[in-house]
């Protein structure tokens, strides 16, 4: 009775293990085998297809290329690498005096600090989510949302070669050879988040390393990415199956995040410039040249609304415009694209210029908060015709801090101090957020009560607690002064914050953003740190008095972007201002650096 017992035991054990492989694992398979390989073609239909010639894939031997996957909709003629020579485009970086010794081993100090926590990180997925995507700081578990391709490891190859981490940089490289696209753990991938992070990732690995073996890499990556823009207008599908697109023809969606259609011009220009393959930049060229051509059209004249149609495709239609949350990275890679390609190209400065005046007139507010400060938050607007005034929605997000980098940035290429001190507001903004709060984090999402115009406002008690009482009557939130709802209390480990403090840093050479810098990385490290690495939270709005009492906010979750994006750059900030110069290097949104064109007079020409 007893062996039968534990047999039955067996045999349940063995039927989950096989049903959870094969619930984590979807393979990509090729027609009707589970053998992902490719080769010759023959027509079928699909019912999908409405009996439409549709192609399915007959297998020989070999291996799996996306490459051999064939094309349903070829393009005839391909937009041209652009090669032309670069311009010598206004100077980004402030010009930095010789650092005096104590102020230069202080910032030592925090830079190897910096260096500590991320070498702790690397370690614990090391041992604990080794290729998985992510690792969960509190259980040690491993996470794999992100097709299962080693997240993690790839957005920190850079992270590993500019630390000086040499000899991890190396074995990860190896590894990441082993990353097999055949298979992955979700059936739709995300085609934004794989560009930023993995062929992003690959792409600053070969631009900093030179190692051909990331290149190669990449290739692979582009290729599959590639089969996501076989659509019959060659707009991308942008949440992609796979195993789907070989079975049958595609089309673009309907209903398409901006950003996500938006924001993969740095990532395939670059792979075309690096490799001489136009097509790369040939399906972002489309997609750019609609957004150029409608932008006057929109409800919101110079912005895009937040959801678009890339199946028309018509990008006017949706009525909230944003510079946050599912617009951000459009926006951003506008005068990013401009600096990548040395500013030969005129369409990336007119679209900033038209975008940018529209949401310094309708995003941007200035809050009442109780000692009066000069500074801007990025809120969202509704406008349901291109004639009517937008209505103003005052709500701040620690992902919209981004904006100060932006603004100062575009200020800078395109000799426009204003945007410059635009740029210090926003970010000055998000300090205050930082400082406000209890433990000194910004929340993920909030509102606050704005001015009447941008310019100075006097702090009213009685106009902000009626504020919060139409908000919340009850005053179930913890609301320091100033906030009138906190809708979102997690901090989820972002980097925006302290990515626009860095590029503050380097353009205006202000120290005192060193020290900002430093309290806000005490004030995270000092709540995230776990015996393992480092831990997202569920609420930011309690006090450390709550939290010494045994009240739990740490999250098992710590994604990419912790170690990817927020520890670069904080120890960018706390570097040698050389390291990576805004002048010669310009970073995709997911904080990989990639290398400027330059003209010949700089002394490098970089392709």
């Amino acid at each position: 009775m007893f062996s039968m017992r534990r047999y039955t035991i067996y045999l349940a054990l063995a039927a989950c293990l096989l049903f959870t492989l094969n619930y984590f694992r979807t393979e990509i398979k090729v027609a009707s085998t589970a053998i992902p390989r490719i080769g010759s073609i023959v027509p079928t239909t699909s019912p999908k297809d409405n009996g439409k010639s549709s192609v399915e894939v007959v297998v020989p031997n070999g291996p799996f290329r996306w490459k051999d996957v064939p094309t349903r909709y070829p393009v005839t003629s391909f937009a041209a690498i652009p090669t032309a020579p670069p311009q010598k485009l206004p100077k980004v970086q402030f010009d930095f005096p010789i650092e005096d010794t104590q102020a230069a081993a202080t910032r030592k100090v925090r830079q190897a600090a910096v260096r500590a926590v991320f070498d702790k990180c690397w370690n614990a997925y090391r041992k604990h989510a080794w290729m998985n995507d992510e690792l969960g700081p509190l259980s040690g578990g491993q996470k794999n949302g992100f097709g299962g391709w080693g997240a993690n490891l790839v957005d920190n190859l850079d992270n590993l070669w500019v630390m000086g981490f040499k000899d991890q940089f190396e074995d990860a490289v190896k590894v990441a050879m082993e990353i097999d696209l055949s298979t992955a753990t979700v059936d739709t991938i995300n085609v934004f988040e794989t560009t930023i992070r993995h062929l992003g990732g690959f792409l600053a690995c070969y631009d900093l390393s030179e190692d051909k073996r990331c290149l190669q890499k990449a290739v692979e990556f582009g290729e599959m990415l590639y089969k996501a823009f076989d659509t019959p207008n060659r707009m991308p599908i942008t949440r992609w199956k796979p195993q789907l697109s070989m079975q049958a023809q595609q089309v673009a969606d309907e209903t398409v995040l901006v950003a996500e259609i938006g924001s993969l011009t740095m990532e395939f220009t670059r792979l075309s410039l690096l490799t001489g393959d136009p097509k790369y930049y040939d399906a972002v060229d489309r997609i750019t040249k609609e957004f150029a051509k409608q932008q006057t059209k929109t409800k919101l004249k110079g912005m895009w609304p937040v959801v678009v149609d890339a199946q028309k495709p018509d990008f006017t239609q949706d009525s909230l415009f944003t510079l946050g949350a599912m617009s951000d990275s459009l926006y951003e890679y506008l005068p990013k694209m401009h600096a990548l390609l040395g500013g030969i190209d005129p369409i990336y400065e007119r679209m900033y210029n038209l975008s940018m005046a529209s949401a310094a007139s309708h995003n941007l507010f200035r809050p009442m908060t109780p000692k009066n400060d000069n500074i801007l938050v990025a809120g969202k607007s509704r406008s349901h015709h291109i004639d009517d005034p937008p209505d103003l929605e005052p709500e701040g997000q620690h992902l919209v801090c981004f904006a100060g980098g932006m603004f100062a940035l575009g200020g800078k290429l395109f000799s426009n101090p204003a945007h410059v001190f635009i740029g210090r507001q926003l970010t000055d903004g998000c300090i205050w957020a930082y400082r406000a709060m209890p433990l000194g984090i910004m929340p993920e999402v909030f509102t606050m009560l704005p001015c009447p115009k941008l310019d100075a406002c006097d702090w009213d008690e009685k106009l902000w607690a009626e504020a919060v009482d139409r908000i919340d009557p009850r005053h179930e939130q913890r609301l320091p002064q100033g906030f009138t709802s906190i809708t979102d209390s997690r901090y989820i480990l972002r980097p925006e914050a302290i990515e626009s403090i860095f590029i503050l840093y380097r353009i205006t050479g202000d120290r005192g953003l060193l020290d900002t810098a430093w309290e806000m990385f005490q004030s995270i490290t000092n709540v995230t740190t776990t015996p393992l690495a480092n831990a997202a939270l569920t609420d930011v709005t309690w006090s450390r008095e709550e939290l010494n009492k045994g009240r739990g906010i740490q999250m098992d979750s710590m994604e990419s972007f912790w170690m990817a994006e927020t520890l670069k750059y904080f120890w960018l900030i706390f570097g040698e201002v050389d390291v990576l110069s805004l002048d010669e290097w310009v970073f995709n949104t997911e904080a990989h650096p990639f290398k400027r064109r330059l003209p010949a007079e700089q002394g490098k020409v970089i392709v």
